[in-house]
């Protein structure tokens, strides 16, 4: 996981990642990382995108809906974590302590799940 600030665009945060990017066939995201450079770090990995264009690019990139419907799953735990009311409003100023508040919710549910 990487904490970053909150107002950062999504493909701007993901080349802090690239180094990181782990061995994959695809990598699936929203329209926030329809970037031309993230697209080619992903190639570069010999990683296929699975992201929408933006409404505003001009040549519109192909991506496989069927595929991209599974990110529903991420979006779920996302939702889970906002449960928790510390996590949500963001009372920790310190971003390790926030980040230690997500990775001990994160723990929680892992082992709570049905």
């Amino acid at each position: 996981m990487c904490l970053s600030e909150g107002q950062l665009s999504d493909h701007i945060g993901a080349k802090l990642l690239y180094p990181l990017l782990p061995k994959a066939k695809r990598l699936i995201g929203d329209r926030g990382y329809d970037s031309d450079e993230f697209r080619e770090a992903l190639r570069t990995k010999k990683i296929t995108p699975c992201i929408p264009p933006r409404s505003n690019r001009k040549t519109k990139h192909r991506y496989s809906k069927k595929l991209y419907k599974q990110r529903h799953k991420v979006e779920n735990m996302f939702a889970k974590l906002k449960d928790w009311r510390r996590i949500a409003t963001r009372y920790d100023r310190c971003a390790h302590t926030f980040f230690s508040a997500i990775c001990i919710a994160a723990a929680v549910i892992f082992y709570l799940k049905e």
